[in-house]
């Protein structure tokens, strides 16, 4: 039985486990809007999904993505005072794809599509709570732990 990643919205925790064992937990932030599928509506999705592909594996920590590439910047406080508003995706990407026919996957509420991750964000950024435009957001620190232990086609729960 490989590691499995569970994500509990209510709590805003994500937490790794491999068996009946939890290896590691994590708070986290996801979306500002709730929980939803729909394309466009930058909530977070439910149900069963695996990381599609890991993205950034030598980034430098706080390294900016765009469209899941690094952008050659470093975030910083000063770069996000000249950017206010910008939607930081830092230092590590889970890019995750739905399991689910119809509720997660394809059509209007294909997880892979709608560009959910599970990703760094700035330390400025209040975790705990919900925040993001669908995203699951972490600390860069816990981003990278859980980056460096999960692989390719890990199974991650979105519970309510």
């Amino acid at each position: 039985m490989g590691k499995e990643i569970i994500i509990n919205l209510k709590l805003q925790t994500l937490e790794l486990h491999e068996g009946k064992d939890c290896l590691a937990r994590y708070t986290i932030s996801s979306g500002k809007n709730g929980i939803g599928q729909e394309m466009g509506s930058e909530q977070t999705p439910l149900g069963r999904h695996m990381i599609y592909r890991k993205i950034g594996a030598d980034a430098p920590i706080n390294t900016v993505f765009v469209y899941r590439r690094p952008t050659g910047e470093i975030y910083t406080p000063h770069l996000e005072a000249a950017e206010p508003g910008r939607d930081w995706i830092l230092t590590r990407i889970l890019w995750l794809m739905g399991l689910e026919p119809g509720y997660n996957r394809f059509g209007q509420r294909d997880t892979r599509n709608r560009h959910i991750y599970i990703h760094g964000t700035p330390d400025s950024t209040v975790i705990g709570q919900p925040g993001s435009k669908g995203c699951i957001r972490m600390r860069n620190l816990d981003i990278i732990d859980l980056f460096d232990v999960v692989e390719e086609g890990c199974l991650v729960t979105l519970q309510p």
